[in-house]
């Protein structure tokens, strides 16, 4: 038969083999699991969005043609 001592010695005894938890820099399950993109990733990431800008420069340039093509037709037939 065992004391009530006994159960609190047993309840506050550490076992030196088990580390205890480090709550000053606990992560998140999620955190923890976060997958980090590789630098190959990064470089094809890096290249889509330059490849975006420079659609999107080509759209604006044709666009800015166009407009001064009809500027130069509008002028042209005022000129007359």
């Amino acid at each position: 038969m065992t004391n009530p001592e006994y159960y609190e010695w047993c309840s506050k005894r550490v076992n030196d083999n088990i580390p205890e938890p480090n709550h000053k820099n606990s992560q998140s399950i999620e955190e923890h699991l976060r997958v980090i993109p590789s630098e190959l990733e990064i470089i094809k990431l890096d290249a889509d969005v330059q490849k975006l800008d420079t659609e999107r420069l080509k759209k604006g340039k044709t666009k800015a043609d166009e407009d001064l093509d009809s500027l130069k037709t509008d002028y042209r037939s005022c000129a007359y």
